[in-house]
């Protein structure tokens, strides 16, 4: 039973009111001053006070600071007969739950109540009932869907469920969402091994993908004399990027909440030098053999993007003036943060990588394993380090500026969770969703492979090499060290293969406030 509260120096003229109350479900303690309702809080158990603010001997704002230092979570609803606003503010200032103005009738006690001690468990039954109207209908979607549109619908819609289940304590809601995700993930599969090759034969068919950025969004901006910042932050999935947009919201309008897809394999030598360039990684290696990089060379993967963006403009015949940054650490956020100063360049690029190392610092870090132990935590650790780092500052330093801003990834991570046996030659390389090699050999039916790279416009190390990628929580393991990679890599935060957490990317395009 709930125990209120309630401190009035009339509490005798409220009986009709404390009636109601226990007639309710409720049980109400009454007192006629300040003292005794602190020593009320010292020696009951106390879900709510109701505190009347001009009282004889300790005021109510007095006794709202004593109650306060006691319990600083306790909700304390104050009740006047004034409307000063000096009162107000005091009253809020010194967090009171809600404030009410006399005469207050029953109803609003009622709704104070619920609002502030059973507001969660309304919510929890709400958010569980409108998940389970909604649960036939993601279904059908998942069943249904034949086009990447529809597919980027239903990652919002889960994503939009995760969100909201995070919140409440249903652990059967969530286990049947993480079921119906997984679903959705083998359906996608077959909608990816039945599409994608042909996306790269007609590309005007196709949904936007890592190449089409700077050509179908970004270069269009321009072209209309719009300052564009393009902020890249690699391994960012789209539920981190929901989970961060009420900030950013403060100093953007979010114009255009959208997603793209990101190529295969999903991973930072593919996808990112595919933003930067407008080009397949085949068409990279071709053209700009210099700027390539192969698995097998021990060379940073990303050191050309700056040039790869200007080879970009250089075809488009694009004579726009840039600036290109990327951050690896703190301290130089805040360093290039203060150049922005009087920045009049049409168009600047930032590739941000703290979400990419807190990814492998959990793979390598116990200690980061525990903090981000499942998606919800992982969010909620993006969001803890977006809020307190030098990024914040910085994006509101661009909404400062007037730019408008493009925020995307080169792809997302997926939480893996099911090791499968490959064999493979000392070159392959050591991705855990993705390998490229010789005589690769896999029997798991969750794999898509690719006999033919340039097919979907990858390159071909050697005559006889292959693609496969894992797709669902799997990822790779070798037979001689197989047990070493299911204990250190299960439950990690992997990218490559495929999935929707991998391949459906936010691209939002937002205008300063």
């Amino acid at each position: 039973m709930y125990q209120i509260l309630w401190a009035d120096d009339e509490i005798d003229l409220l009986q009709p009111y404390i009636i109601y109350l226990e007639e309710k479900g409720y049980h109400v303690i009454g007192v006629n001053n300040g003292q005794d309702a602190i020593e009320s809080c010292r020696t009951e158990s106390i879900d709510i006070v109701f505190l009347d603010e001009q009282m004889p001997g300790l005021s109510g704002l007095e006794t709202l600071e004593e109650i306060k230092a006691l319990h600083p979570e306790l909700p304390v609803v104050m009740i006047t007969k004034s409307e000063e606003e000096r009162i107000m503010e005091q009253a809020i200032g010194a967090k009171i739950a809600d404030y009410l103005i006399k005469p207050v009738n029953p109803s609003q006690i009622l709704l104070c109540l619920k609002k502030h001690i059973h507001q969660r468990e309304i919510v929890e039954q709400h958010t569980n009932r409108s998940y389970q109207e909604d649960f036939s209908d993601i279904r059908y979607m998942i069943n249904t869907a034949q086009t990447a549109d529809e597919w980027m619908a239903i990652m919002r819609t889960l994503t939009k469920w995760e969100l909201e289940l995070q919140e409440v304590d249903s652990s059967a809601m969530k286990e049947t969402l993480h079921m119906q995700r997984q679903e959705a993930n083998a359906a996608f599969t077959k909608f990816i091994e039945k599409n994608y090759e042909s996306w790269f034969g007609d590309s005007t068919n196709r949904p936007l993908l890592s190449p089409d950025i700077f050509k179908k969004v970004i270069f269009p901006m321009l072209d209309k004399g719009d300052k564009v910042f393009l902020v890249v932050i690699d391994n960012f999935r789209y539920d981190q990027w929901k989970t961060i947009q009420p900030l950013v919201s403060e100093f953007f309008n979010v114009t255009e909440d959208r997603m793209c897809m990101s190529i295969l394999p999903t991973a930072t030598q593919y996808a990112r030098n595919a933003i930067f360039s407008g080009l397949m990684p085949l068409q990279i290696q071709e053209m700009y053999p210099d700027l390539w990089v192969e698995e097998i060379d021990e060379d940073g993967k990303n050191l050309s993007e700056k040039d790869l963006l200007q080879t970009q403009l250089d075809r488009y015949r694009k004579h726009y003036g840039f600036n290109y940054y990327k951050v690896l650490e703190s301290d130089f956020c805040e360093k290039i943060t203060k150049q922005f100063k009087g920045l009049q360049t049409p168009l600047n690029v930032v590739v941000l990588n703290f979400i990419d190392m807190m990814s492998h610092a959990r793979t390598d870090s116990k200690m980061m394993r525990e903090l981000c132990n499942d998606e919800a935590a992982y969010r909620s650790l993006t969001l803890s380090w977006f809020k307190h780092s030098p990024t914040y500052a910085m994006l509101q330093r661009i909404a400062q500026l007037g730019y408008k801003m493009v925020l995307t990834t080169d792809h997302g991570t997926m939480r893996v969770q099911n090791p499968i046996l490959i064999q493979a030659d000392k070159n392959t390389n050591t991705n855990l969703r993705y390998k490229v090699g010789k005589a690769l050999n896999c029997q798991s039916k969750n794999v898509w492979e690719i006999t033919k790279p340039k097919n979907i416009g990858l390159p071909c190390p050697n005559i006889s090499s292959s693609y496969m990628f894992c797709t669902g929580d799997d990822f790779f393991g070798y037979p001689n060290n197989f047990n070493y990679y299911a204990q250190v890599y299960r439950d990690t935060f992997q990218h490559g293969g495929i999935s929707m957490e991998e391949m459906l990317i936010p691209l939002i395009t937002m205008e300063p406030k």
